[in-house]
């Protein structure tokens, strides 16, 4: 009995000393943070998605507090989150363009051919594994499993008879889209984009015509038709310079394929 008595004791007595002993360091090395980070951190708006390019709305926070990123460096909280944050960081808030994920490609059911049926993992990145690099004749267009949509947390992402296509008024550029896509098909357009080319295949016109009814054949139409210069053919496909872009509509008239949008 003695025996217990002891020991239970020695594990209260071990006890409080850790307690006093974690109490004491706690104190010592507690690192003091900036209010601000934590006032930043409440106004985030808390979905830890990666899209400002730091690890979760904690280092986005931080980040800002130390003059590392922008007020306006979360994509999920736009313009009025970036307003509040300028106000706790004493700043004016700084303008920025809304932008949106853009899937480049319309190659459908009806217009993209296909190899053979697949009748695997319904997953983009596993598809790509099989035979031919997936069942769709073009190797560069959208294999319509759904990686994206699985990775976008914000519902703005859907198949739509084949193909991925964003809803950019859900959209909230975090990018995890763009992250997870094997053919790298999506990228980061402004909301107010008048003319987009959907299409990333980068074979010659002939090949191209041969897997898909709609892809760019490089013709140069649209290039050679824009009067800013905002439009260059670039490894066979056309690649228009939103900053340059005034919205004519000139390249989507004369392209012969209706590839630009």
């Amino acid at each position: 009995m003695n025996g217990i008595i002891i020991a239970g004791v020695l594990i209260a007595g071990v006890g409080i000393f850790i307690g006093i002993f974690l109490g004491v360091a706690g104190e010592k090395f507690e690192v003091e943070v900036d209010p601000r980070e934590a006032a930043i951190l409440d106004t985030l708006p808390g979905n830890n998605c990666g899209g400002c390019g730091y690890p979760g709305c904690s280092g986005c926070a931080a980040a800002i507090v130390k003059g590392e990123a922008a007020v306006n460096q979360c994509p999920v909280g736009g313009a009025p989150v970036a307003a509040k944050i300028s106000e706790i960081m004493g700043v004016e808030a700084e303008e920025g363009v809304k932008q949106v994920a853009f899937v480049k490609c319309i190659g459908d059911c009806e217009k993209a051919n296909t190899n053979y049926k697949y009748t695997g993992i319904e997953d983009c990145s596993v598809a790509k594994r099989a035979p031919g690099g997936g069942p769709k004749a073009c190797d560069y267009g959208c294999m319509g499993y759904g990686s994206c949509v699985k990775a976008c947390q914000f519902d703005a992402i859907h198949i739509v008879n084949g193909i991925a296509v964003v809803d950019k008024d859900e959209c909230k550029a975090c990018g995890k889209c763009i992250e997870v896509c094997p053919n790298h098909l999506i990228e980061l357009v402004p909301y107010e984009a008048k003319h987009i080319v959907q299409c990333s295949n980068q074979d010659l016109g002939k090949k191209v015509m041969q897997v898909c009814k709609t892809g760019c054949i490089a013709c140069h139409l649209c290039e050679k038709n824009c009067p800013v210069q905002a439009i260059t053919v670039e490894n066979n496909v056309a690649h228009i310079d939103q900053d340059k872009c005034i919205g004519c509509g000139i390249c989507a008239q004369k392209c012969p394929k209706q590839v630009i949008m």
